[in-house]
């Protein structure tokens, strides 16, 4: 496993799969956390997949997701602005654990033939999160959420 650390966030990657925690280029942290660069948030985002990450992805994986083959898993964690940490949609408290049943082709940003995508809000520490995980078979679940969770339990927030 290898451990990444950044923006105050950490997660163990498991062995063979690969992450990165980041900020898009030219996010100015003194400025409005809400501010939208080109492709994405000016807040941290964690993406961790078990096939290789492709450089040019969006904050939900698009890019990536279009590379997913049957047994693979992305998970994406994104940070929202603290203020939204005290609102209904974030009042949730702490990384979820996800059911096979979360899951649906329909949850997915844009619908990919096999693929099933979760969504979650949560808060962890005053910090509000999006948590969208994307499984590459929606016929075999139990076995690709288990490995969601096992990324999610290695999430740690600052």
């Amino acid at each position: 496993m290898t451990k990444l650390r950044a923006h105050g966030l950490s997660v163990e990657v498991p062995g063979g799969w690969d992450g990165q925690i980041f900020r898009r280029p030219g996010a100015d942290p003194s400025a409005s956390r809400s501010a939208i660069v080109a492709d994405g948030t000016s807040n941290p985002v964690l993406h961790v997949a078990s096939f290789p990450l492709p450089a040019g992805r969006g904050d939900y994986g698009s890019g990536a997701v279009e590379r997913m083959r049957p047994a693979d898993v992305l998970v994406c964690l994104l940070e929202f602005d603290r203020e939204a940490a005290h609102t209904a949609l974030f009042a949730h408290d702490g990384l979820p654990q996800l059911r096979p049943v979360d899951f649906a082709p329909h949850t997915m940003q844009r619908t990919i033939a096999g693929l099933s995508g979760a969504q979650v809000f949560t808060t962890v520490n005053r910090r509000a999160f999006g948590v969208y995980a994307v499984i590459g078979a929606t016929h075999t679940k139990a076995p690709l959420v288990d490995q969601v969770n096992q990324v999610l339990r290695a999430v740690e927030v600052e």
